[in-house]
């Protein structure tokens, strides 16, 4: 078996996903993804062309750092993938590329970090079996400090509703409610359009 190259952070894909709030990164068994060039990736996901070009003949971690970018391999996918794509958290790709051209590596993953430690809390907490998708595409698409405040609020309504630790839907009903209301506030489709 050839070397497969390993990413310094495989939460963060080399085309801009988030792949450490990706429902399948957080998949317990066989199915579960160690995202971008993680351990065992490759036994589990066929070739993909970024990571050729990114990582393996470039030697970075993502496109954005590339003095290249965007190519015209990337320009159409940046144009359409809000539009047009299946993955609804596609759509923050343009914005996470930008942010990391501008701003650099190190404040997208710190504020990346921000956003996987809010979906561990609301996994460890709200989780009816059925939400972490909701979980994963919230965290991917809102504001981290407005997630901040949906999780506390939450906290605080579970609280004085007297809703038990245990009832896990009554719980993640009211936080699904407070990520709803700041994506309708903010115009932004948790959703696939129906």
């Amino acid at each position: 078996m050839r070397d497969e190259p390993v990413k310094s952070h495989p939460t963060l894909g080399c085309c801009g996903l988030d792949c450490g709030l990706c429902p399948r990164h957080y998949t317990v068994g066989v199915s579960r993804c160690p995202g971008c060039c993680g351990p065992g990736f490759f036994e589990k996901h066929p070739s993909c062309g970024y990571i050729t070009c990114c990582v393996r003949n470039e030697g970075l971690e993502v496109c954005a750092l590339c003095d290249r970018f965007p190519c015209p391999r990337f320009e159409p996918w940046l144009e359409t993938c809000a539009e047009h794509d299946s993955f609804i958290t596609h759509a923050r790709v343009k914005d996470n590329m930008e942010f990391i051209r501008e701003r650099g590596l190190a404040p997208f993953l710190e504020q990346q970090s921000k956003r996987i430690g809010l979906l561990a809390r609301m996994l460890q907490h709200f989780d009816d079996g059925r939400s972490r998708s909701f979980y994963c595409i919230a965290t991917a698409l809102l504001p981290v400090p407005d997630l901040q405040t949906a999780l506390e609020e939450s906290e605080r309504s579970v609280s004085g509703q007297g809703i038990a630790a245990a009832d896990t839907k009554a719980k993640a009903r009211v936080l699904r409610q407070h990520l709803e209301g700041i994506a309708a506030r903010e115009g932004i489709r948790l959703r696939l359009k129906k």
